[in-house]
């Protein structure tokens, strides 16, 4: 099992910045995909951005240019940048990860990630 918290939420302005961080422990291994979800007030969580055990990345269209997910050298630190941040990225922000074998598919789903963190929220204001 791996054990996921996030931290680096908070309250900013639009067009501001936050940078995410997710430490990872436990039975954490390099064949490993891990990604940013966010659940909006009565919304579905969805699936923000998430990197495979390959490096590749896949980010969800309404972030892509803004965010940026990376991983520290160990892979036990999963970060997500957000630049020009919008009321609409207000949401709880969870950080996620499972076995895989490359890339997850279909992208960005939810139900295929095993562990979750306990998320923290982002809040953007106009």
């Amino acid at each position: 099992q791996v054990r996921l918290v996030e931290t680096g939420g908070g309250s900013v302005q639009s067009g501001g910045s936050l940078r995410l961080s997710c430490a990872a422990s436990g039975d954490i291994y390099s064949a490993y995909c891990m990604g940013w979800f966010r659940q909006g007030p009565g919304k579905e969580r969805e699936g923000v951005a998430e990197i495979g055990s390959n490096g590749v990345t896949n980010y969800a269209a309404s972030v892509k240019g803004r965010f940026t997910i990376s991983q520290d050298n160990a892979k036990t630190t999963l970060y997500l940048q957000m630049n020009s941040l919008k009321p609409e990225d207000t949401a709880m922000y969870y950080c996620a990860a499972t076995r895989c074998g490359g890339m997850l598919r279909p992208p960005l789903n939810p139900l295929l990630y095993s562990d979750w963190g306990q998320g923290t929220q982002v809040t953007v204001s106009s």
